[in-house]
């Protein structure tokens, strides 16, 4: 049997996709979380062979609970669902080291051999992303600038990131300002925008 944890904060959603596994005769939901903070002790508690995460949930983002799961449970391979797929976020998902990246809307059968791919080792990733992840240029911004700008995005002030990422409060301002002007943007939210909608955090 391949055991799966499955996170996904949509109540519906995920009771969904626990029914469709359940008429797999290889593969069981061994654990389900509502939140990406709860997928790494879920995970130690139930020790599954594939994580199934929801790119976007509360508490913590599903490439954030798989590069946990890869530094903690190496053996655990993970598969991410997303409702929106950008070239920018499958770039992301492939550095977090997740065996595969997937549609939500992708046929129902597709989940199934997904999981069972991923369990062997194998990485699934969606054709038409990957062909275009390939011709996308690289993000514009450093991986610090990026750090910053995605605390930004959660609502941070200049002093809580520098708080959270060691850096001066004037550093914090300085790598603010230099992602603005990088991305063309009008202000910070304008910049988190533009990087969001290329999957750059």
């Amino acid at each position: 049997m391949i055991r799966t944890l499955l996170a996904e904060d949509m109540e519906l959603v995920r009771g969904a996709l626990v029914a469709l596994l359940s008429f797999e005769d290889d593969i069981e939901v061994v654990a389900e979380v509502d939140r990406g903070d709860r997928v790494l002790a879920a995970a130690r508690a139930c020790k599954p062979d594939v994580a199934v995460l929801d790119l976007s949930m509360p508490g913590r983002d599903g490439l954030e609970a798989a590069r946990e799961l890869h530094e903690e449970l190496p053996g655990c391979g993970v598969l991410i669902l997303t409702g929106i797929g950008t070239p920018g976020m499958l770039k992301r998902a492939l550095d977090a080291n997740v065996g595969g990246f997937m549609a939500k809307d992708a046929p129902p059968g597709q989940l199934a051999d997904s999981i069972r791919k991923v369990a062997g080792g194998g990485r699934v990733v969606d054709s038409t992303l990957a062909i275009a992840a390939m011709t996308t240029p690289q993000a514009p911004l450093s991986p610090r600038e990026l750090d910053v700008l995605a605390a930004s995005a959660k609502g941070s002030s200049v002093g809580e990131i520098a708080r959270q990422l060691f850096l001066a409060h004037g550093t914090v301002r300085n790598h603010l300002s230099r992602t603005r002007m990088k991305l063309g943007a009008r202000s910070s939210v304008d910049a988190v925008r533009i990087a969001r909608e290329a999957g750059w955090i």
